[in-house]
């Protein structure tokens, strides 16, 4: 019965999703939205962890309350006359809300420490998907680099000082939210390479700190302990996630900051990429208190612990950006 409802929800998640995705009217796209929401509640649910009640409530009260501001938006556009810049700004409004970015993140970070990893791995790629389209279609320039700047710095600057490891993702999620929205400014095209490889990334990340059941940066310290070659690996998707190269997330922050200079919009780049160094700074942070030696450990690798699943989900970050360079030449 659990597999069941889990099953049925996230069926009708999906379904919303793409509804909104694929909608030719505002009023379709939103009650694709609508049904994507009713659909993320029963999933967020957990009787085991006693903090996804009030994750859920917090996340429900601010999706209405967005849902509520983009239908009241409709209705005003449709029974009167105005600048287009008004519009935008009246339909953008609530869709940067839905998604968390900057100036209107306040919830996310709240609602994803509460929540148990598989559910954060949803709320930081899936959830994004409806309303970075759906923003794609109301693009105000000027409105744009505000929120594409206050993303990356509130992102970076923000997860500083932050032990629990659901909230760093969500900070950094709020930063890779401004270079998302820069690549929507190129195309769509532009925007699904970045979040794709952001995806997986997140994918790989997320699926080895649920494994092994790791939600706080002290907690790191007892990852793979026996074998520092596989801790060293997982913590360089840690470098990927920043943009780091040589490895894979490099890769669209590259051909971002290539777009962006080719347009003029150096001061842009230069603040994105800055952002992006303070938020390396905050990984570095975490790789070496991981990596910090404990009482019972040695620094000797032992050969005999090593697991292939997990040096296989490692080699995908580290090596995926050498073999598309191969592909590209």
């Amino acid at each position: 019965m659990n597999k069941f409802y889990k099953w049925m929800f996230s069926t009708t998640l999906m379904t919303g999703t793409i509804l909104s995705i694929s909608s030719l009217s505002w009023f379709t796209a939103w009650m694709g939205l609508e049904l994507n929401l009713l659909s993320m509640m029963p999933l967020m649910k957990n009787f085991k962890n006693k903090f996804s009640s009030e994750a859920t409530i917090k996340y429900f009260i601010v999706q209405a309350m967005a849902s509520m501001i983009l239908l009241l938006s409709m209705l005003m556009i449709s029974s009167s006359n105005m600048e287009m810049k008004m519009m935008n700004l009246m339909m953008s409004s609530p869709i940067l809300l839905k998604m968390g970015a900057a100036p209107l993140h306040f919830w996310l970070p709240e609602v994803v420490s509460g929540l148990e990893w598989f559910m954060t791995l949803m709320m930081l790629t899936w959830q994004k998907i409806a309303p970075m389209i759906l923003l794609s279609y109301t693009l105000d320039l000027k409105m744009m680099l505000m929120v594409i700047i206050l993303s990356s710095i509130i992102g970076s600057v923000l997860g500083l000082n932050q032990t629990c490891l659901r909230k760093i993702m969500a900070f950094s999620s709020i930063n890779h939210m401004g270079w998302m929205i820069a690549a929507l400014l190129i195309s769509n095209l532009a925007w699904l390479s970045y979040f794709t490889i952001y995806s997986i990334i997140n994918i790989v990340m997320i699926t080895l700190l649920n494994k092994n059941k790791i939600f706080f940066i002290p907690q790191l310290m007892k990852l793979f302990t026996m074998n520092k070659m596989n801790k060293l690996m997982f913590l360089t998707n840690l470098m990927s996630l920043g943009g780091l190269p040589p490895f894979l997330g490099f890769l669209p922050k590259w051909m971002i900051i290539y777009f962006l200079t080719t347009n003029k919009l150096l001061y842009l780049s230069t603040i994105l990429i800055i952002t992006t160094l303070i938020a390396l700074f905050m990984y570095l942070q975490i790789m070496f208190s991981a990596m910090t030696l404990s009482i019972n450990e040695s620094i000797k690798l032992n050969s005999l612990n090593l697991n292939k699943t997990n040096s296989l989900y490692n080699m995908i970050s580290i090596f995926s950006l050498m073999i598309v360079l191969i592909m590209l030449m």
